[in-house]
């Protein structure tokens, strides 16, 4: 655990000492041996809050995949899709089509591999259509995945869009990575007033303590806004 602390979050070194105190604890009652970690504490977890995109920051990426080469539409469909949902991108079945433009909706894989649907805005749809439309030209259109590789190569692995993201991310200044859209994507939901439940089912969680966790970023901003919001008797 040491050692883990030294190199990984509390919230990594947590899970491993959970998993080890459930195999150490089956052990000793399946051996009828004392349990080394009986009397042990778990690691504190310490929240970190995941600093949101500003206005200039998102208008920056999107500044960053301009332009008409297959590339640039896919980028930016990609980064207009992360914005709108914050989700991790997994189709819920590859063999069909996961992706309803009309309704603007993605049919998604969890982290839990639940499948559950989560909606886009107009801007992210146009964003889509637009890298559909160049997609229907690529040597690889044939494949179900959504997301192909420039250069008629094929779909893009998760780590190949975790890649681009932060490619497009450093051509224009921004520290930005997939995981960062989800806290930003949170934070916008409840700063606009959305309700917590509806945030929990579209973000696929079935823990309250996944609210307290990505509502963490810029929570003290929300809170003084609120204030103005509540608590201004000037009009």
């Amino acid at each position: 655990m040491t050692q883990l602390l030294g190199r990984y979050s509390g919230a990594y070194a947590s899970i491993q000492f959970r998993a080890l105190r459930q195999f150490f604890k089956w052990r000793a009652a399946e051996e009828e041996s004392p349990d080394p970690m009986a009397r042990l504490r778990a690691p504190k977890v310490t929240v970190t809050a995941v600093p949101v995109f500003t206005s200039v920051e998102l208008s920056d990426l999107d500044k960053a995949c301009q332009g008409r080469s297959f590339a640039a539409r896919r980028d930016a469909a990609i980064i207009a899709v992360f914005t709108a949902t914050g989700i991790r991108y997994h189709p819920a079945d590859p063999a069909r089509t996961d992706l309803d433009l009309h309704a603007r909706e993605i049919r998604i894989r969890g982290k839990g591999g639940t499948a559950r649907t989560v909606k886009i805005g107009h801007q992210a749809a146009r964003s889509l259509d637009r890298y559909l439309r160049a997609r229907a030209r690529h040597s690889q259109a044939h494949r179900p995945q959504l997301w192909l590789g420039a250069g008629n190569r094929g779909p893009l692995t998760a780590t190949g869009i975790y890649q681009l993201v932060a490619r497009r991310g450093r051509q224009c200044g921004v520290r930005v990575y997939p995981h960062r859209f989800r806290h930003h994507f949170s934070h916008t939901w409840l700063d606009r007033g959305g309700a917590e439940r509806d945030l929990m089912e579209l973000n696929g969680w079935t823990s309250p303590q996944m609210l307290t966790r990505y509502g963490a970023s810029a929570r003290g901003a929300r809170a003084r806004r609120s204030y103005d919001r509540i608590m201004d008797d000037t009009t």
